[in-house]
C-alpha cells in the first residue's frame, strides 16, 4: 500500500478542538433559538396587552395614566334645583341660603303697592328698625313687634305713656333702643295729624310719587340706590312735621317695601307681578266705563 494514500491518524488535540467547536455551535444555536422564542413570547404578550387596552378603551372605561391616582369627586345632589319655587329668578338679595321668612316677604309683600294706613305704619316701623337690625331678624320677630305696638295701630301707639315705656324697658321687651322706641311713639302722634290733614296717611305718602309707583327696572343690584331725591324730599317733610328717625335711607327702604317704588330687578319674577295689579285695576275701570256707556246708549235708544 502506498503510504501517501493512507489517511493520517487524528491527534488528541485536534479531537478536543473539534469537540469544543461543536459545543459552541450547539450552545449558540440553542441560545439563539431560546432568545428568538422568548422574544416571540414577549411580542405576543405585548400584543395581547395592547388588545386588552383597546378593548377597554372601546368599552368606555378610562385609559390608564402614569401618575398619582385621581381624586374621586362624589356625586352632588342637585334635585333641589328642580323645585318650582327655587327655579324662579329672584332679586339677588334672596339666595338659596335665605330664610323662608325672607323669601316669603320678597315674594308676597316687598314692592307691592300698599294703601292701607295701618300697613303703612307697620312698614315704616320695620324700616326704622333696619338702622339697628337686619331684615331676617326683623321678620323673624315680626309677631313680637306686632304685639308690642298694638297690631301697628297708630292711635293706640300714640297713647303709650311713660309708665308703659318704662315697663317695657325694664322687662327688656323694647326690641329697639329707647331712642328708636320713643321715635315710633312720637311718629304715631304725628301720623294721626297727617291723617286729619290729608284724609289718610296713604294719600300723603303717595303724593310724593304722583300717586303711582316708580318702576325702575334695574338689571343689576349695584344699580339700586339707597336713597333718591324723592326720598330726601319726603324725609325732609316728615321731619318738619315732627317725625323722628326718618332719614332718606330709612324712607327709601319704606318706599321700596310699601311699593311706592318697584325696585325688583327686571330679571326677577316679581318685577312684572308687581306691575300687573295696576294694569288690572286700569282694565277694570275701563270695563266699567264701557258698561256705563252701553247702559246710557240703551237708555237713549228707549227714549227715542
Amino acid at each position: 500500500m502506498d503510504k501517501r494514500s493512507a489517511p493520517k491518524p487524528e491527534t488528541s488535540v485536534s479531537k478536543t478542538t473539534t469537540a469544543k467547536t461543536k459545543e459552541k455551535e450547539s450552545s449558540s444555536s440553542d441560545s439563539s433559538s431560546s432568545s428568538s422564542s422568548s422574544s416571540g413570547r414577549g411580542s405576543l404578550a405585548r400584543k395581547e396587552a395592547g388588545h386588552r387596552r383597546t378593548r377597554r378603551n372601546n368599552s368606555g372605561s378610562r385609559s390608564i395614566k402614569v401618575g398619582p391616582e385621581p381624586v374621586k369627586v362624589g356625586i352632588v345632589d342637585a334635585s333641589w334645583l328642580l323645585l318650582p319655587d327655587l327655579v324662579k329668578r329672584r332679586c339677588t338679595w334672596i339666595t338659596p341660603y335665605s330664610e323662608k321668612v325672607c323669601v316669603s316677604f320678597h315674594d308676597e309683600e316687598w314692592g307691592v303697592p300698599v294703601h292701607d294706613d295701618q300697613k303703612l305704619f307697620e312698614l315704616l316701623i320695620l324700616s326704622q328698625a333696619l338702622a339697628e337690625l337686619s331684615w331676617p331678624t326683623i321678620l323673624n320677630k315680626r309677631d313680637i313687634f306686632r304685639k308690642i305696638f298694638e297690631s301697628f295701630d297708630a292711635s293706640s301707639v300714640a297713647k303709650f305713656s311713660e309708665k308703659k315705656i318704662a315697663s317695657l324697658k325694664s322687662s327688656g321687651s323694647l326690641l329697639l333702643s329707647e331712642q328708636k322706641f320713643r321715635a315710633v311713639v312720637e311718629n304715631a302722634k304725628q301720623m294721626l295729624k297727617i291723617m286729619e290733614e290729608f284724609g289718610s296717611f296713604s294719600r300723603y305718602c303717595w303724593s310724593f310719587v304722583n300717586h303711582k309707583p316708580i318702576i325702575n327696572g334695574f338689571r343689576y343690584a349695584r344699580q339700586v340706590p339707597t336713597k333718591t331725591p324723592k326720598a330726601e324730599t319726603m324725609s325732609k317733610d316728615l321731619m318738619q312735621r315732627g317725625f323722628r328717625c326718618v332719614g332718606p335711607t330709612v324712607i327709601y327702604s319704606f318706599m321700596q317695601a310699601a311699593g311706592l317704588v318697584n325696585d325688583h330687578l327686571s330679571s326677577c319674577f316679581r318685577y312684572g307681578e308687581c306691575i300687573r295689579p295696576k294694569a288690572k285695576e286700569m282694565k277694570t275701570k275701563m270695563e266699567g266705563s264701557v258698561a256705563i256707556c252701553e247702559v246710557m246708549d240703551e237708555a237713549c235708544s228707549l227714549k227715542a
